[in-house]
């Protein structure tokens, strides 16, 4: 169920359950609907709402390790890590505190959109509704 107060531009986002052809996956879309965050394949429904929750909680105290930086600081889980693909492209990643990635991103064009997606996540994780999509 989405909240949102009359007059004003405050929906939040969301965590989409849904099965696939080898288990169980979550995206945390935010309010726009625009996937920020994507989960691994789980095998079971209780283990992705675990993942779910994780993130949750992991999220709004998380810090940001910038791997694309010579020298970087590394910082202690539960953390955002910024890194570059293969394809070039910045993205990150959310690690739980015993170091397991709970989630990763799209690839961004830049520095920028990649730390606006983590502040997405960071906005909308927390609050964000759960809802189960049924496979067609």
């Amino acid at each position: 169920m989405m909240h949102t107060i009359k007059g004003d531009n405050m929906a939040i986002g969301k965590f989409v359950i849904r099965e696939t052809k080898t288990g169980i996956k979550f995206d945390l879309k935010a309010s726009n609907g625009e996937v920020i965050l994507t989960s691994e394949v789980y095998a079971s429904e209780k283990s992705c709402r675990n993942g779910v929750a994780s993130v949750a909680k992991n999220a709004a105290v998380a810090a940001v390790e910038d791997q694309t930086v010579e020298g970087y600081e590394k910082q202690k889980c539960p953390k955002f890590e910024i890194y570059t693909d293969k394809a070039g492209e910045t993205r990150f990643r959310l690690k739980a505190k015993n170091g397991q990635n709970i989630g990763s991103s799209e690839g961004y064009k830049s520095m920028k959109a990649c730390k606006n997606g983590i502040a997405s996540v960071v906005k909308n994780a927390p609050e964000a509704a759960v809802e189960k999509v049924e496979a067609k």
